[in-house]
């Protein structure tokens, strides 16, 4: 009896080839991680951006005339939660070419490992980033880092691309733009593009968390996290910024703004980013002060 050997992506099966499920990771346990994950109705932001993530973390899917781009992952256990709020706007997830992450810490990049398994795309992060997507294990420099420890590991990414400050993801017509925006972490990427709905291009900036939030005895001060947290406060504040989205919803204000949904977009506001650099100022002051004691 001869056998039938089928190639199917990077996969030779026997017989057929089955179809592409989700096959999520192991659930990451925290204090606020059930909070986070708690579903969240998807919902279009403006033109090509959608809304696809979870109640507490981010996932932003961005539609192109040859493909889809995904912007973070949220937490392993979130990766189901995007699958279906994709699916359930009509999108086929295997139409996403590229993901695309903001910093490497289990509540944004834990999911990625899964969504890029099913849709089979590239991930693209930073060059400082790129190894620690690789590893799944936070880097020393990270300010949650803590030694001998698995604390704050997530599951290991394939395929990394790392890409260049100001350089370009390109999927079809849309074209987005890293910006290096170190602090948080190290390797912290904040991601632009443009997006028009009926004759009105907007620039989309999804801005990468600035808060400084450590583990115990690390110093933003010492380390020099705290000057490439102002840097990068000022780079978002001067970026052209008309929607500004972030990887925690409540950082831009999702909440409120979804009330107001009925009155015209709400997520328009071209002093957003200012905003969003200036408070992050205000906390990195407060944490240098408690340093300072």
């Amino acid at each position: 009896m001869n056998r039938i050997i089928l190639f199917c992506g990077s996969f030779f099966l026997l017989a057929a080839c089955g179809p592409r499920t989700l096959q999520p990771d192991a659930p990451y346990v925290c204090e606020r991680c059930d909070e986070w994950n708690e579903p969240h109705i998807p919902f279009r932001i403006h033109g090509n951006t959608w809304y696809v993530g979870t109640d507490g973390l981010s996932s932003i899917l961005i539609e192109s005339d040859a493909g889809l781009i995904l912007v973070d992952g949220g937490l392993p256990q979130s990766a189901t939660l995007i699958d279906t709020n994709i699916r359930a706007l009509g999108f086929d997830p295997f139409d996403i070419k590229a993901i695309l992450v903001s910093h490497a810490h289990f509540d944004h990049a834990g999911g990625v490992a899964a969504l890029q398994r099913l849709t089979r795309a590239n991930v693209y992060f930073s060059e400082a980033g790129k190894a620690i997507l690789t590893t799944g294990r936070l880097g020393e420099d990270d300010p949650q880092y803590v030694a001998d420890s698995d604390e704050g590991s997530f599951p290991a990414i394939e395929n990394v691309t790392a890409i260049g400050d100001g350089e370009f993801v390109s999927v079809g017509s849309v074209n987005v733009q890293a910006q290096y925006t170190p602090g948080h972490t190290t390797g912290s990427v904040s991601w632009t593009w443009e997006s028009c709905a009926l004759n009105t291009c907007l620039d989309v900036v999804y801005a990468d968390s600035l808060t400084a939030v450590s583990a115990e005895d690390f110093s933003f001060a010492a380390s020099g996290a705290a000057t490439r947290m102002v840097e990068s406060a000022g780079k978002i504040a001067d970026l052209p910024c008309d929607i500004l989205l972030s990887p925690h919803p409540f950082f831009f204000g999702m909440y409120g703004k979804l009330e107001r949904i009925d009155e015209g977009n709400p997520f328009i506001n071209e002093l957003a980013c200012t905003f969003y650099a200036e408070e992050a100022l205000g906390w990195l002051e407060q944490r240098l002060q408690a340093e300072d004691r």
